[in-house]
């Protein structure tokens, strides 16, 4: 974990002789305030900014802004929340990927580098389709039907 900490609330958490660090709320309460009634919503993105926070895309003011919600209950600013992993289905996830698969081909052609074209987070892609069943009744049923499943989607399987 890396960024401003403009609120010292980097904290270590050690379990059975492994350490861990995370983001206090009730460190950053004591800058902002009583933030215990902010909807747990709000705390997960109040957490996220103060792991995120760089002093350029999320500053000390967003910071402030989250807290302030409670006098308010509004924001008149954008919320810099940048998730740590997308988790995708293969039905939506599969444009995305034919998405950057073009992006990089565009940027390729006009002869720049397709490397700089990828997901700012980490992507899961989650293949949830079922296995059909063609055999059944034998100790081989999973095996063979795992192999006809590889064959009917081969090209699906390559391209992903």
């Amino acid at each position: 974990m890396s960024g401003k900490d403009s609120l010292n609330t980097l904290s270590t958490l050690d379990v059975n002789g492994n350490s861990y660090e995370y983001y206090s709320l009730p460190k950053a309460a004591k800058e902002l305030g009583n933030i215990d009634k902010l909807p747990a919503s709000m705390k997960v993105l109040l957490e996220n900014l103060l792991r995120n926070e760089d002093g350029e895309t999320v500053t000390r003011e967003d910071l402030s802004a989250m807290a302030d919600w409670l006098k308010e209950r509004k924001i008149d600013r954008e919320i810099q929340y940048r998730p740590a992993r997308v988790l995708m289905q293969d039905f939506t996830g599969v444009p995305g990927i034919v998405d950057l698969a073009a992006m990089r081909d565009a940027v390729s052609n006009a002869g720049q580098n397709p490397e700089q074209i990828n997901p700012l987070s980490p992507v899961d892609l989650v293949i949830d389709h079922s296995v059909m069943v063609d055999k059944y009744a034998s100790p081989e049923a999973f095996k063979e039907n795992v192999r006809i499943e590889m064959e009917r989607n081969k090209e699906r399987y390559e391209f992903l």
